[in-house]
């Protein structure tokens, strides 16, 4: 069966909405901000729309009677977002898969697809995006790339000129742009944030070797199959010690006494090594996919008073506007 989108909001749905708090750092409310002020917050959207469709949260329709749960859902994140003390974004950016499709799909048919996602869901797209840039917020389209190379493109581009890049995702493909504490992911739903330290103790590998390990042990949120007989331990061991995949040697006597079935492990990636490296393609996320070229373009000066008032009024959403602690001067 073709890779599907099912997996990734059977994830989403499972997480319910809780508060949760990370360490802060003083931001001047006027003038220019210093780089060690800035913190740059990227936004996996198609995520957080996936998971306000499939959230226990309420039904929404606009007076014409459009689905509007996910994207009323989005905005309501958002907000949160924006207001929380803790998190003080001063610039952000939001991605979205739209189409869901990218160049992924011609290297391998696996790949993840929209079937399974509900219509009502898939046509939210256009307008989840209208919304977001309501909020004052960057909008980052994907169509040919996908919305994590965008992350991961904001990632490498502006790490160097802020203080943090968070990226908002607990997807775990994200995890190979960790860069000490200075790029991190953020997992709102469950209140944990990882950095490359903390990675590399969960996973036993650092960031590098993330794609290699998604080879081994498939990614079912993207249609990845990955090696039969590959668990995330055993994967990572072998990686741990040699790093990437063509570095793993042919003779299993040469691999970590603490791999299980090693013998077994060595023959099948030995078999299926060219499928293997075409996984670790698809896993690789692209630093240049289409977003803002300069870090002002991302910087948030609060909510534009007019485009957003109006987007409340559209999809009879007016409690929104009472959750909106900063407008535009």
């Amino acid at each position: 069966m073709p890779g599907t989108s099912r997996q990734r909001w059977q994830r989403a749905s499972s997480s319910k909405h809780r508060p949760c708090s990370f360490q802060n750092v003083f931001v001047p409310s006027g003038g220019t901000l210093s780089p060690q002020a800035m913190r740059l917050h990227l936004v996996d959207g198609t995520y957080e729309l996936f998971r306000a469709h499939f959230s226990r949260r309420p039904a929404h329709h606009a007076p014409d009677g459009t689905a509007l749960k996910a994207t009323v859902g989005l905005v309501s994140s958002l907000l949160a977002l924006l207001s929380d003390p803790a998190e003080r974004p001063t610039h952000l950016a939001v991605a979205f898969d739209n189409p869901i499709r990218s160049f992924r799909n011609d290297l391998f048919e696996g790949y993840k697809t929209e079937e399974g996602v509900p219509e009502e869901l898939l046509s939210q797209f256009d307008v989840a995006e209208l919304a977001t840039r309501a909020l004052g917020i960057a909008v980052w389209s994907m169509r040919e790339f996908e919305a994590d190379d965008a992350l991961a493109t904001g990632a490498a581009r502006f790490a160097p000129e802020v203080e943090q890049v968070r990226i908002l995702t607990p997807d775990k493909d994200l995890g190979q742009c960790l860069r000490g504490d200075r790029v991190v992911q953020v997992d709102r739903m469950r209140g944990k944030l990882i950095d490359e330290p903390g990675l590399r103790a969960l996973r036993g590998i650092g960031p590098e070797s993330i794609p290699d390990w998604l080879a081994l042990v498939g990614d079912t949120a993207d249609g990845i199959p990955g090696l039969l007989g590959f668990g995330e331990k055993g994967a990572a061991a072998v990686l741990a010690a040699f790093r990437r995949l063509e570095a793993i040697p042919a003779d299993p006597r040469a691999w970590p006494d603490s791999v299980r079935s090693r013998d077994t492990l060595a023959r099948t990636l030995a078999e299926h090594r060219e499928e293997a490296l075409l996984y670790r393609t698809l896993a690789t996320l692209r630093t240049d996919a289409p977003v803002d070229a300069s870090l002002s373009a991302l910087e948030h000066r609060g909510i534009p008073r007019e485009p957003f008032e109006l987007f409340a009024r559209q999809v009879d959403a007016p409690g929104l506007l009472s959750r909106v602690t900063r407008w535009a001067a």
